[in-house]
Order: C-alpha cells, then structure tokens, then sequence
C-alpha cells in the first residue's frame, strides 16, 4: 500500500454517473492502477498490488485476437503504393483500426461491467474498471500519436485534429445534454449552463447555438442579449482545410471575430447576464475564466485544446510543445505533481517519440500498446535512426517482448507465432528457443505445433516434438501413434524399438494391433531394419489371407535367409510355414525346402540345456514343434521332388 498526498487526476468514463466516480491513473514499474476517488485535499490509499494478469483476461484476450489479424495485414502491405497514398493508408486502414478495436473492447467490458455491478464481487468489479481504464488511456495516447506522428497535421488542421481527439474522450456531455433536452423544461434544468458552457469548451458552436435557442424562448426579454451571443456564435471562423481560403486569410478573418467579441465584452453588452458574459469571456480566450472551468474541462489537455482554439487556432505543430507545457503548469498550478500519463502526453506534444514509447513502456502493464505503435511508426519511417547497442532496432525488441509475453498463455502463444515470423534479426531464433516451452499436452495441440515447425524448416525442432510424442504414447502403450511419431521424427532407434514391441505382442496374442497404419507404412518401413520386417511380414500374413500361398512362401523365405528377421523370431516364422508346408498341393520347392531345413539346423545348433522346470516345459513344446517341422519339411520334400522329376519327365 502506499499514500499518496495529491490530487489524482482524473478521467470520466462514459456511462458513468461522473458526480459520484471519477478514476485516477496511477503507474508504478510493471502496473497501471485506476481506483475511484473524489477531490479531495486528504490523502488517498492505493492498492498497489495488482499482478500482470491482463494476457489472461478474457476481454482483453479480444483486443489481442483481433489486433493480431491488423498487425499481420499491415506487414504484408506492398511496398510499391506511392508514399502519400500509402500514409494516408496506414491511417485509415490500420491506426484507425487499431483504436476501433480498443475501444470496442473497452465498450464490451464497460457494457459487462454496468450488466453484472448488481451481482459481481466487489473486486471483480474494480479489475473490470482497471481494464476500462488502462483502455481509456491507451486510446487517447494512441490517438495523440496518430494525430501528430502520423497524421501530421500542419497549422489550421491540426487544431481540428485535436478538437476531435477532445471530443472523443469528454463524451459526458452529451449524455447530460441527452439529460437537459428531454426534460420538460430544458432552459430550467439544474444542468442546462453546464452544457451549454461544455459545448463552447469543446468548440461545438453548433450544439452550442442550438441548446441557447431554449434560454432565449423563455426569456424574451433577454432575447436581445442572447441574439448578439447567437451572432458572435455564428460568425466564429472555423478553418476548412480543402476550403479556398488561406490560412493568412482565416488568421485575419479570426483576429477580427476576436476583436469584436472583446469589444462586446468590454462594452458590458452580456453585463446583465453573468452566463452569457461567461461565454464570452472564453470566447476571447481568457485565461482566468477558462481555469475557473476547471471541472469542465477535467484535464490540462482539454484546457490546452480550448486555450488553443480560442487564442492561437493557426498554431504551428513545433509550437505545440510550448503551449502544451504552459497549459499544464497552470492548470496543475503546483495542486498535484503530474501523473506518468501526463508526461507520456507532453512528449507526444514534444514531438519526442522515443520518449513516449519509453514511458509507456515503463508504465503500462504489458507490451501490447508500445510493441504495435512502434510497428505502425516504424512503417512510416519515424523510427529508422534509432537502433538498439545489442544489434536489433526498436521495433524488433519490442515485437519479440510483446511475443514472448504471448507465448506463456495456453492459447494466445499461437498469435506470437506470426510476430516473431516479422522479426528478421531475432525473431526466429525467439521462436526456436520459445517453441521448445510449449506443453505438448494433446496430439491436437503436438499436431499444431509440428505445422508450425514443418512450415518454417524447423527440423531440429520437429525431431524433439516427433520423439517426446513418441515416447509419451510408448509410456501409455499406444503403440500406432508411438510408430507414427518416432517416423515422423526420422528416429530409426526408436521405430526398432516400437517395432520389437508390436512383434512382441504379436507374440503374445496372435493378432496385431494398427493394422491400418502397418498396411500403409510405404517407404517409410525402410528407416529400420526391425520396421522393414514388421511391414514385410504384415504383408505375408495379407498374401497367406488371400490364399496367394506361392507368393507367401517366399515372402517368408528370404525374410530368414535375407536375415531382414530377428532370429529370436525365426521359430515363429517357421511355424507359419507349417500351414503352407501341409497344404494338399506343393507350395515350396525342393530348393526352398532345403533353405527351411537349413535355416531350422542353424536354430536348432547349440542350444542350452534348460535349468528350470518352466524353462524345460517351454523347451519340451518347443522340440514338439521342432519335430512337427522336421517331419513336414521331410514329407514335402519328397513330394516336392517327385513333383519336380516329374515335371522334368
């Protein structure tokens, strides 16, 4: 916890009764708070606390969605498009859709917050607040920096550009005005000059000039004072950018519009009428009386973009720096220090980018905001000169930050693929040392994984998913999905290994098991030896199946002679033969039977007495077999050679 002695500054949600809940931004090294609070001269309690816990918030995992998808479109954008052309498109078609994605999230979460505030925890409430919060501030930080960076105004624009960035994030006003107007009686309204006099903050002569119509209905006798307002409303010069007029013109044409309005006042015209004289008091822009409106305008901001409208409207975008730091002294005027938010915005009206990105860095509580602002920058060649000492530039170390925090989530690690595919110094090697972190946790997931690595030539990488899988499978006997892995992975010890397994439980059962991927293993038996045989000797059993007897007999010769089976498997080879060697019909050949009685000898040669009585009952079935085999080779043989003399008669 830790006290602060100020007063926070503070920013309005829309949506939210501003008389009783303003949120104060707060930074500390890794964290952005908002904690509600009033104005009060007391010190305020903070909690501090809060952990980096926006990668795991539902509503924020949209705005990483749904940025990712802008993100990759803009780094596939063709080189070859004019540069102005291309500039005014990364405006519409990529800052611009960066800042509707913020603040359709902010608008989801304010929209669940205001559904469920009557049945959600109290601190569920509060982190859905923070969210809203740190959302506002992106926002208009992101929509400063189009304005002055990518944008790039120059004078008479740019004030117009700020009027608008104003407007957007003071939306409070037009719900009051919502408010006043469907009341039955707006001019009485308790909020009726508060509106008013927010419209003429904001610069919006036209609302402004419509709501003073009620006043002036109710009170004809004022109806002079207020159609002299109405006129001096109506004249204000307002700047057209693709207008005829030049900004020298507008500049005179706006001097003389000020002069009239100070002569008004001087002459005590709206004297009678204290709202009325206030209205003109900041129409001539003075100082004083924009100060005392403190309330309304909220923010030093807003009383730099009013300041500037009613005083310096040709501002130059290399003055900006100076105003905007005057504005902020006075409005402050030594009540509170300036918040990291505020110093984020003065180095935007510095023109200071570097300083900027570095302050958000520091303040924000993930590197979503920096990483994607310094693309787009980057993109518009704002940022070419800077270059890191450790060899990547800022926009890469940035992305690989922001990736990097990605891939610690289950599911958003997916997205941080295509950032680091973006990265040409670093970004492969991150993706490499990243990807080895992934938890395999279903074949789905190893599945997609290996697409990403297969399609990027990662084969160091592929290697160690096939064999994890592989050896994971083998642990849960799954045999198949075992054999298939350790083939993707090339492993010829491993598929010798899971190949003894499926001869082993042939053995034991009869059958074997993933008939379909033994049937269609291909080229693929040739890795190992032990993979060759078991596939080879699938097929004898295939050939034996559909009574190809003739082609089975041989099969199984040259998998004995051949040596391509193990000779701890030969006897169960030549018991197969058994079948083939009582058939009614002669299928080996005198030759061939010679080989099976060659290839029985060499079994037979040598063997050990058995010690045990189990190994001596195995031993007894054992020479059974040997002599049924002995006596079947002897008795086709002579059928073999009788039908071969004859044949030769």
């Amino acid at each position: 916890m830790a006290e602060v002695d100020v007063d926070p500054i503070t920013t309005l949600i829309p949506g939210i009764d501003s008389s009783q809940r303003h949120l104060g931004f707060v930074w500390g090294p890794g964290d952005l708070l908002a904690y509600e609070t009033q104005y009060k001269p007391t010190g305020l309690t903070l909690d501090s606390s809060h952990a980096d816990e926006d990668i795991y918030s539902p509503i924020l995992r949209k705005l990483f969605n749904e940025s990712h998808h802008i993100f990759v479109g803009l780094q596939n954008m063709k080189d070859d498009v004019p540069s102005k052309n291309k500039k005014h498109q990364y405006v519409t078609h990529v800052s611009k859709n960066y800042r509707s994605v913020i603040r359709a999230c902010m608008e989801e979460t304010h929209s669940q917050l205001k559904t469920a505030s009557d049945i959600i925890p109290r601190w569920f409430e509060c982190m859905f607040i923070r969210q809203v919060s740190i959302l506002l501030a992106v926002e208009l930080i992101w929509n400063l920096c189009e304005v002055l960076f990518i944008e790039a105004a120059p004078a008479g624009s740019l004030l117009l550009h700020l009027l608008d960035w104003v407007r957007l994030h003071k939306a409070d006003v037009d719900e009051k005005a919502q408010e006043v107007l469907q009341s039955e009686c707006p001019a009485e309204h308790q909020a009726y000059w508060d509106v008013t006099v927010c419209y003429i903050l904001q610069g919006r002569i036209d609302e402004a000039r419509q709501i003073l119509l009620k006043q002036a209905s109710q009170q004809p006798a004022a109806r002079v004072t207020f159609k002299l307002m109405d006129s001096l409303l109506m004249k204000m010069p307002i700047y057209n950018p693709g207008g005829t007029q030049t900004l020298t013109e507008f500049d005179v044409k706006w001097r003389r519009w000020h002069q009239e309005c100070d002569r008004c006042l001087q002459d005590n015209s709206f004297a009678s009428h204290p709202h009325l004289e206030l209205i003109c008091k900041i129409l001539v822009g003075d100082e004083d009386t924009l100060l005392e409106q403190r309330e309304h305008l909220s923010t030093w901001y807003h009383f730099l973009v009013t300041r500037l409208l009613y005083c310096h409207p040709t501002v130059k975008p290399t003055e900006l720096h100076y105003y905007a730091q005057a504005s902020m002294d006075m409005f402050l005027d030594g009540r509170s220090a300036p918040e990291p938010l505020d110093s984020i915005l003065l180095a935007a009206f510095e023109f200071d980018i570097h300083q900027v990105i570095k302050d958000c860095s520091i303040a924000l509580n993930n590197w979503w905001f920096v990483a994607h602002l310094t693309d787009l920058l980057d993109h518009c060649k704002l940022l070419q000169s800077h270059n890191l000492h450790f060899g990547s530039n800022l926009r890469e170390f940035l992305l690989l930050e922001y990736a990097s925090g990605l891939f610690t989530h289950h599911s958003l690690w997916q997205l941080a693929v295509d950032y680091f595919d973006h990265c040409p110094e670093f970004g492969r090697v991150y993706l490499e040392l990243q990807i080895e972190r992934v938890p395999l946790d279903t074949e789905r997931k190893a599945l997609k994984v290996l697409r990403i690595c297969e399609q990027r030539q990662m084969a160091e990488q592929v290697r160690s998913i096939c064999k994890i899988m592989a050896k994971k499978a083998l642990r849960n006997n799954r045999l198949g999905s075992a054999l298939s892995w350790s083939i993707r992975a090339k492993d010829a010890a491993f598929a010798t290994l899971i190949s003894e397994r499926f001869l082993q439980d042939y053995c034991t059962h009869g059958t074997f098991s993933d008939l379909d991927l033994i049937d269609n293993l291909g080229s693929a038996m040739l890795l190992s030896d032990r993979l060759t045989f078991l596939g080879k000797y699938r097929e004898f059993h295939k050939l034996y199946a559909e009574k190809q007897f003739a082609e089975a007999a041989r099969l199984l010769l040259s998998l004995m002679t051949a040596k391509i089976a193990p000779r701890s498997f030969w006897m169960t080879l030549l018991t197969d033969a058994l079948p083939l060697l009582e058939q009614k019909q002669v299928i080996f050949s005198a030759d061939q039977t010679y080989e099976l009685m060659h290839c029985l000898e060499e079994l037979t040669t040598g063997k050990v007495a058995p010690e045990t009585e189990l190994s001596m009952q195995e031993d007894n079935i054992e020479a059974t077999k040997i002599e049924l085999l002995r006596l079947a080779l002897a008795r086709n043989l002579a059928l073999a050679i009788v039908k071969e003399g004859t044949l030769e008669a």
